[in-house]
């Protein structure tokens, strides 16, 4: 077992953007764990349905 690794996971996710309203998409995680345990998040973005990425810092959470 390695001690310290990278993971890539993907949620789908409720969010809210102003120009489009709730949007439900495919947010990807990249996370940095030591000893299994996730220290911290390198990295969050999406994909558009266009091919585009995109950060999450421009859409909302919506709970």
């Amino acid at each position: 077992m390695k001690l310290v690794y990278i993971k890539r996971e993907t949620k789908t996710e409720n969010r809210y953007t102003p120009k489009m309203g709730k949007l439900i998409t495919k947010v990807t995680y990249i996370k940095k764990y030591f000893l299994g345990l996730p220290v911290t998040t390198l990295h969050k973005y999406r994909n558009t349905y266009y091919g585009e990425v995109k950060s999450c810092d421009d859409c909302m959470l919506f709970i």
